[in-house]
């Protein structure tokens, strides 16, 4: 099946808002390849230029599984996302924000280079979602 518009991945109507709000109706062409399968708990490896959408490739599939498995109660982080650099870590938060607006989820960010308590906080601040 050729995915041709967010909405045909059933993704949770939170996150179609919220792609809506940034413009976004179609998928660009790894975001059609990437999303179904990763949706379908498979794994995926993909490569494409920058630019073309590959963060939210694995976001959008990565926040459905937290929205369609609420927590019961406070506990550790359910994903990690590893980048090689600060930057792009922050850039990939943001982002993983942006999507994540309209839900109950919280994006937390932890770098090199940064106190200790300020990581602390975070893990404090942890809720159920």
């Amino acid at each position: 099946m050729t995915v041709t518009t967010f909405s045909e991945l059933e993704l949770d109507e939170n996150l179609l808002e919220a792609l809506r709000d940034k413009g976004f109706t179609r998928p660009t062409a790894i975001q059609a390849a990437a999303i179904p399968p990763a949706l379908d708990g498979r794994d995926i490896l993909g490569s494409a230029p920058t630019g073309t959408g590959k963060t939210a490739a694995y976001l959008l599939p990565a926040l459905q599984h937290l929205l369609d498995f609420p927590r019961k109660k406070s506990g550790p982080p359910r994903i990690l996302i590893l980048t090689p650099t600060r930057e792009l870590a922050m850039q990939v938060a943001d982002h993983a924000r942006e999507l994540a607006k309209h839900t109950h989820l919280d994006i937390a960010t932890i770098t090199g280079g940064v106190a200790y308590m300020n990581h602390a906080e975070v893990f404090s601040e942890n809720r159920t979602s």
